[in-house]
This record gives C-alpha cells, sequence and structure tokens, in this order.
C-alpha cells in the first residue's frame, strides 16, 4: 500500500458501532415470531407496515433471500427484506430496521446488498406502524421471492419447486403460541417463550422434579437461547405431527404458565435440575 492509500485510509472517518441489545425485538407484538424467523425457521413471511413518516408501505418480512442479500422489490414492486443475512450488528432489531429503510428506496426488480453494518439508527420499533395486523405464514418453498409474472415461467417455477427439498419441514402448532413442530429424523418441537428466563428456568425445573415436564408423551431434551428469549425443545413421540398437538400443548401450556408465574422458592432438588438445565443451554445469539 503506498503513502497516498495509507493516508486516504487513516483519515476515513470511523463509523459509529451499535451497541449490543440483548432483547432486540421487545416491545414488538410478533417478538417470538420475528425470534423464530431469525434463528429457527427456514421459510415463512410476516407482513408489516411503515409508519406514515416512512410512506406507510406494506412490506413482506422474510426469513433469507436469495444469496443471502438485504432486500429486494420484486418486479411486481412488492418490497422483501430479510430477517437472515450475513450481517449482524448484535442489535437485530436496528439491523432489520437499515435493510428496510435501504430497501423503501428500491426500484422494481433491484436488490440491496448489505456490505457493511448499519450504525446506530431506528429499530424495527421505531419505522412500523405497530397497529397493523401481522401474521405469521410459513412457507413451503421460496415461491414468495418471486411475483406472479415470475412464476408463470416455466423455468422459474421450476428453479422454485427445487427448492422445496432444502426446507425442513416445520409448521405452526395451531392456538399456542411461538410453538413449532419441525422433522429432522425424528420430531421435535421448539417453543418460544416471551416470560422472563430465570422464571421459566425455575418451572422447567420444578416441572422435571415432578416428572410432569411432558405433554402426549413428550420428553424435554433442553433450551436454548435466542435474542433475548428462551426457548425450551422437546423431542416427540416417532412420526408425531404437528396437528396432533394443539390441545395436548394447549393444556400443557397452562400448567407451565402457572410455574411461570409461581413465586415459590426451589427445592434443593429443584436447585440441582435446574443447574443441569442451565449447564446444557446455548446461546445462538
Amino acid at each position: 500500500m503506498g503513502k497516498k492509500s495509507r493516508r486516504i485510509k487513516e483519515n476515513k472517518p470511523k463509523r459509529a458501532r451499535v451497541q449490543f441489545v440483548d432483547r432486540p425485538f421487545e416491545g414488538l407484538p410478533f417478538e417470538a415470531d420475528l425470534v423464530a424467523m431469525s434463528e429457527i425457521i427456514p421459510a415463512a413471511t410476516l407482513p408489516v407496515r411503515t409508519t406514515e413518516e416512512h410512506g406507510a408501505e406494506e412490506i413482506l418480512l422474510v426469513t433469507m433471500l436469495p444469496q443471502m442479500v438485504g432486500a429486494i422489490r420484486r418486479s411486481d414492486g412488492k418490497l422483501l427484506v430479510a430477517a437472515q443475512t450475513v450481517m449482524s450488528s448484535g442489535a437485530a432489531s436496528t439491523d432489520i430496521a437499515d435493510r428496510i429503510l435501504w430497501g423503501l428506496e428500491l426500484e422494481n426488480g433491484e436488490t440491496f446488498n448489505q456490505t457493511e453494518q448499519p450504525e446506530p439508527g431506528s429499530r424495527l420499533q421505531d419505522i412500523l406502524d405497530l397497529s397493523f395486523e401481522s401474521k405469521l405464514q410459513l412457507e413451503e418453498d421460496f415461491g414468495f421471492w418471486i411475483g406472479e409474472d415470475e412464476a408463470s415461467k416455466p423455468d422459474v417455477a421450476e428453479a422454485i419447486k427445487q427448492t422445496k427439498d432444502q426446507i425442513i419441514p416445520t409448521a405452526l402448532v395451531e392456538g399456542v403460541e411461538g410453538a413449532f413442530w419441525t422433522r429432522m429424523q425424528r420430531e421435535f418441537v421448539r417453543w418460544v417463550r416471551k416470560e422472563d428466563e430465570d422464571s421459566i428456568l425455575n418451572a422447567l425445573a420444578r416441572l422435571q422434579t415432578r416428572r410432569e415436564l411432558t405433554f402426549d408423551g413428550a420428553r424435554f431434551v433442553g433450551a436454548f437461547r435466542a435474542q433475548g428469549l428462551l426457548i425450551p425443545v422437546f423431542e416427540l413421540e416417532p412420526g408425531t405431527e404437528a396437528s396432533e398437538l394443539s390441545q395436548p400443548m394447549a393444556e400443557f401450556d397452562k400448567v407451565l404458565t402457572a410455574e411461570i408465574d409461581s413465586s415459590a422458592a426451589l427445592t434443593p432438588d429443584e436447585r440441582r435440575a435446574k443447574a443441569g438445565i442451565v449447564s446444557r443451554q446455548v446461546t445462538l445469539r
């Protein structure tokens, strides 16, 4: 590197660093859905709308986009913004908000490929209209990447069809917030809980000690932490489908929630059970 190049590099202003946020989506009505989209769901869409200040545009938050780009404005004008990309500043809400703001400037058919970390700025909580009704939709393929005009082309339709084979089967457990069934050689449920982490751990320990940490033959196998929320994982009876879990999980949810709300001190056996759960816990982000 020559002297001139070094001077240019040295004089370039430093970018302000975004501060890490332990629970970035807190306060959003779809917090559990966004955590799942960011960490455990292969293909899903979530419609949202920006505030009047940012054009009141209805856009689709999606799990991921081709080549892991940040945003795409489809040929039909619909803006898609990815929850999962190769960039992560440690403040996921700021990251996604930054992609939305860049995406709003795109013309039809254009792509935003994020090459630098965002600087401190708006969060999703600041730029989204939280009165807008958003409902998570799990997808069987990546057909949402393209508009209807492109989907009618045989070669494009075949390419999208092939993406279905790359997606791990995943489904919502209807009526149970944050519960996602998946089949990965065996069947599991990963349950995104929004309550205080320590209260959840206490509840799991109490139920495990009483041998009541189960529903419909499910076996608790541990918990991991993602975007500030705890996600207990249960292995299901072989062959169990998501549609079979709504009633047993809804009933168990009442039991688990009651224990989460309990302020009773843990017994020595329950403290040991909690320590065992914590020792196996993994944090994704």
